[in-house]
């Protein structure tokens, strides 16, 4: 039993220079062969510890078995050097001439997982860090956004107060105010044309169902009353050529009335949304060039100038913005009265040639004036629903 516990202890045993401790020795070599014992050692059970030298007696020879507490002692210095926070001082001037095993090195190099790093407990933690951080900016954004919107509208709200009160500066283009005031004016009255035609195409409508049911009678009655039967059949004659002519006429209308809510509800109103985007800008520009001039009328100390400074960035902001939208009110003008003239000399001229030939009972002439104009009437019935959308 005593040769086979040599016999063990001789591939554990630890050479010492006479001159060094042999505590610390022990520990430096521990250090050293840690990974070597814990991969490919044998069990520590029966492991014997040589605290002597080469050939020293068996009675130093100190079984493991019999040590309390752990087997292994922690050296922050090491675990520093291993976790690369820490340089690595010399072994071998440490040991005082004792040569590091190198199949220990080479084993400890190529299982780097058996000391997990520090920064793997700060990875598990980064998604939530990361969240944290993600909804802080969210908040500061959200709050940096109601400021300037809440510094805007006091501003811009005392500077319309000061213009309604007649003790604050506007900035007026004379020209294009007139034009804004014109293309409103006009507006109003486009918008009377259209609830008029609108209404004459609902009057015409029940007058033309009047006349087809007036036809029908007439019709019927000249197959009941054979002592009238010519006068009767005359007269359901011309209220269905009537009938006609007003379907073809209502065409017309109808075109004329989609034509004209199309130049006002539409092209008209986009412009009139760009004047209101102009005017709001206006007032902002307004806003901020009284703020510049009223902090440029008082004293010129450090904290003053600063705020100087930063009036006159947001001025030339609003300066800048306020140019840009007063050209493009400008030229939505322009096109909007060229497209004015063009579409209103169009559908006035189809208004009055299918009004006159209805009235001269000039079929053809109507007819003709549909086609020249490109006006496709709806069949009869069409806008009825199907007997499925009935259902």
């Amino acid at each position: 039993m005593t040769d086979s516990l040599l016999s063990k202890a001789a591939t554990m045993e630890i050479p010492i220079n006479s001159n060094g401790d042999s505590r610390s020795a022990e520990d430096d070599s521990l250090e050293q062969d840690l990974q070597q014992v814990m991969v490919s050692g044998p069990n520590l059970n029966e492991t014997s510890i040589v605290s002597g030298g080469y050939g020293g007696a068996a009675e130093g020879i100190i079984p493991t078995s019999s040590i309390k507490g752990p087997a292994i002692r922690f050296n922050p210095e090491y675990f520093e050097r291993r976790c690369g926070n820490a340089p690595k001082p010399d072994i071998r001037s440490k040991s005082r001439g004792i040569t590091p095993s190198q199949s220990a090195a080479s084993r400890i190099a190529n299982q780097p997982g058996n000391y997990p790093a520090p920064s793997m407990h700060h990875s598990n933690s980064n998604p939530s860090l990361m969240s944290e951080e993600a909804t802080r900016g969210v908040a500061v954004e959200k709050f940096d956004t109601v400021k300037k919107w809440s510094i805007n509208t006091y501003k811009c709200t005392k500077q319309m107060f000061s213009e309604r009160f007649g003790r604050g500066t506007k900035t007026v283009d004379m020209e294009l105010e007139a034009q804004i005031d014109v293309l409103r004016e006009t507006k109003l009255k486009y918008e009377r044309i259209l609830r008029l035609a609108r209404e004459l195409t609902n009057h015409f409508y029940n007058m033309v169902q009047t006349q087809q049911a007036l036809g029908d009678t007439f019709a019927d009655l000249s197959q009941k009353s054979p002592e009238l039967q010519d006068e009767f059949g005359y007269n359901a004659e011309t209220q269905r050529l009537l009938c006609k002519n007003g379907e073809t006429l209502l065409g017309a209308i109808n075109f004329f009335v989609s034509s004209i809510n199309t130049l006002v509800n539409k092209t008209m109103e986009d412009t009139l949304m760009t004047i209101k985007t102009y005017e709001n800008a206006r007032l902002e520009f307004d806003a901020y060039r009284s703020d510049l001039e009223e902090l440029s009328a008082g004293p010129r100390d450090a904290a003053t100038m600063m705020r100087i400074e930063m009036a006159q960035q947001q001025y030339q902001i609003q300066k800048d913005k306020y140019e840009r939208l007063h050209s493009d009110v400008t030229i939505k003008l322009k096109f909007l009265e060229e497209n004015k003239v063009k579409v209103m000399h169009k559908q006035l001229l189809l208004f009055h040639n299918a009004i006159s030939a209805y009235f001269a009972g000039n079929q053809q002439q109507l007819e003709q004036t549909l086609r020249q104009f490109n006006v496709k009437l709806k069949p009869p019935g069409s806008d009825k629903p199907s007997w499925l959308e009935e259902q």
